[in-house]
């Protein structure tokens, strides 16, 4: 594959970010909207073409005789280079889960451009402050999440990490004089580079000790059967593994090395992907605009911590520990998320902690897949779900930009009954709804199912947590579902027009991501996408035992929330009566921002902050400032030494030669 379409697909929105920084002010609106959008568009064409190419051409750069799909070095260049074996490279790297991510993001990211055209402008058809900024934006996070992607080592997907949380605290702060957004925008950049501060120091481990950056190196790792060598600045990717387990290797609190690097580099993805206890900068980011939300916080930026880790997933088989913690923690917080999904009133935060709740899906089947569990099936389920997820959840995301559009407010207090007045909305709501609930034949049912089958065959616990976590899900989404488009007649307020579907900016978005989430699951993602390169035919080794008991626990929550929530009455209440202390730690999260708060200032700030405020002022900048009183108290004394008058100087003199004579005559003495 020749460089230039790769080179393009990364080039076309870093000349866009650029341009529409610089002179989008200087053109109009709708203008600037078009030219991003069709820059994306570009954009999503080649990297379309890069990606058939890579998965159906069958070329002998892309497949080898077995059959297996090849890791592929479009190029790779040499940036910075520090000594003979330390250098930071910036290349394009096609393997099965980069192609597969070029289609999702281009894909949402069109999508959104196109979704703004109309978001971005009121009824009366005028736009918004700063809509040129926004969509330049708009191409800095598509150019950061790309170059992540498809960086061939993990150095140049720091790099680009690093770049996609700057986007983010561009784009969820681009309301800044709202100081909600100010400080939402703020709080997932601060807390998301905590997490990175630990990846970087794993990365920096994991280099250290097998002397490479480059993925090729780091994964393609024989599983079993490697050499006892122990050849740590070799870079042989034969000698990696027995870097680790050699006895010489170094130990921290019984850990490996290879233990605590993977650990830290999941603390990066924790952060990104909003895992506990790093989840509580998402739910607040949903301060910026919908389409923000769809974009960054539904489909491709919460997404990256999966995608890190099935990147080193081969160096995370070596490590089951590590593997065992991404289980707990994807566990966790899935059950988490779907219990406050379940009280929340505004739409977008329902969503947020949905988002939350299917990402840890993702991480648990990567925590449970293994080469010896229908061959690594939970990897494929992970990047099935991710790819399936991001269709689906997008369309949630720009629906609930519709209804908030139509209807000027988040809270769904302010919505029932809209399916009258609404119909688009209402049709490819509910498709997204049955998806993610895992209705047959809708994308999710697969892809979770997949999920599911992994869970069963590695431990009946977590199918069994994950199954409950499942049904979950479809009732806080119908529970959503039914508030917003049923409940009750909607009462249009006095002097207010009735809500009715967007223009067709807003709605042909919709429309195409309902078409996708109706067929994505019947892509034969086994056969394009697995953890060894080996096709694996997921519809061949269907287990329709797990499937049958997910589509009743999907039913069962569905059913649920069709008693409770279809038509006004006092169920909901009696419930929440029912058990007060739930419903309130539900609604409040939790209390986990409460909890930042309280160990931030009145822990850190308090005790830890403050004394060293108090050393800082009074012992170092005392110490300083005397130092400085006693310079100028000896220079006022020493000012009259400089007085000008010869008489003095003559003085001075005389006293100093009869000093030094009495001086001379003692010695001599």
């Amino acid at each position: 594959m020749e460089a230039t379409i790769p080179v393009l697909i990364l080039a076309i929105p870093l000349f866009m970010f650029v341009f529409l920084g610089l002179c989008g002010m200087k053109m109009t609106h709708k203008l600037a909207g078009i030219l991003g959008t069709l820059g994306m568009g570009t954009v999503l064409v080649l990297s379309y073409y890069t990606a058939f190419t890579y998965f159906f051409s069958g070329a002998p750069e892309f497949i080898n005789a077995a059959g297996e799909r090849l890791q592929y070095m479009v190029f790779d260049q040499t940036w910075l280079q520090f000594t003979d074996k330390l250098a930071i490279k910036l290349g394009f790297f096609l393997d099965p889960i980069s192609a597969m991510m070029l289609v999702v993001i281009t894909t949402i990211s069109f999508m959104v451009h196109l979704y703004s055209l109309g978001y971005m402008r009121d009824h009366h058809g005028v736009y918004e402050h700063g809509f040129q900024r926004f969509y330049a934006f708009l191409s800095l996070f598509s150019f950061s999440m790309l170059g992540l992607v498809v960086a061939p080592n993990i150095f140049q997907m720091y790099i680009f990490w690093e770049l996609v949380g700057a986007s983010s605290y561009l784009l969820i702060g681009f309301y800044y004089i709202k100081p909600s957004a100010v400080s939402a925008s703020k709080k997932a950049f601060i807390v998301t580079r905590f997490a990175d501060l630990g990846f970087l120091i794993g990365i920096l481990t994991l280099s250290y000790y097998t002397g490479t950056f480059n993925f090729t190196e780091l994964t393609s790792i024989p599983v079993e059967g490697l050499a006892n060598v122990y050849q740590v600045n070799e870079g042989t990717a034969q000698g990696i593994r027995s870097i680790f387990e050699n006895s010489a290797a170094p130990v921290f609190m019984g850990g490996s090395v290879l233990t605590w690097a993977l650990v830290l580099i999941f603390m990066g993805g924790m952060g990104k992907s909003a895992m506990m206890p790093l989840h509580i900068w998402l739910p607040d980011a949903m301060e910026g605009p919908t389409p923000v939300s769809a974009l960054i916080h539904a489909a491709t930026m919460v997404v990256a911590g999966v995608y890190l880790v099935a990147r080193l997933f081969p160096l995370y088989l070596m490590e089951e520990t590590s593997l065992i913690i991404i289980t707990v923690v994807g566990a966790l917080t899935a059950f988490y998320a779907a219990m406050v999904a379940c009280t929340q009133v505004d739409i977008k935060r329902v969503l947020a902690f949905s988002t939350i709740s299917q990402i840890a899906f993702m991480m648990v089947s990567l925590g449970v897949a293994r080469p010896e569990i229908h061959h690594g099936l939970g990897y494929m389920a992970s990047m099935f779900h991710l790819f399936t997820h991001a269709m689906f959840k997008a369309l949630l995301f720009l629906g609930a930009g519709a209804l908030i559009h139509a209807i000027g407010s988040n809270d769904y207090t302010a919505m029932h009954g809209l399916r009258k007045h609404m119909p688009i909305t209402h049709i490819t709501f509910l498709i997204g709804c049955l998806a993610i609930a895992g209705i047959i034949p809708f994308s999710g049912f697969f892809s979770k199912d997949e999920i599911l089958s992994s869970c069963m065959g590695y431990d009946w616990v977590a199918y069994i947590w994950m199954s409950l976590v499942a049904g979950m899900t479809a009732f806080y989404m119908f529970r959503l579902y039914y508030l917003i488009f049923w409940w009750k007649e909607h009462k249009v307020p006095e002097g207010h027009h009735a809500p009715h579907d967007q223009p067709w900016t807003m709605s042909l978005p919709l429309i195409i991501l309902a078409a996708i989430s109706c067929v994505a699951g019947f892509i034969p993602f086994g056969n394009l996408v697995t953890w060894d390169g080996h096709a694996y035919d997921f519809m061949e080794h269907f287990d329709w035992s797990v499937a049958t008991v997910s589509l009743i626990v999907a039913l069962l929550g569905i059913g649920l929330a069709t008693v409770m929530y279809r038509k006004e009455n006092s169920l909901p209440e009696k419930f929440r009566k029912a058990l007060p202390a739930l419903w309130t730690w539900s609604y409040h999260r939790f209390y986990w921002d409460e909890l930042y708060m309280f160990i931030t200032h009145k822990i850190i700030f308090n005790s830890v902050c403050r004394p060293l405020a108090w050393f800082d002022r009074h012992i170092i900048d005392g110490t300083m400032d005397s130092f400085a009183t006693i310079t100028n108290k000896a220079s006022d004394a020493i000012k009259p030494l400089q007085s000008g008058q010869i008489q003095m100087y003559v003085w001075y003199y005389l006293i100093g030669a009869l000093a030094l004579g009495g001086i001379t005559v003692l010695c001599l003495i």
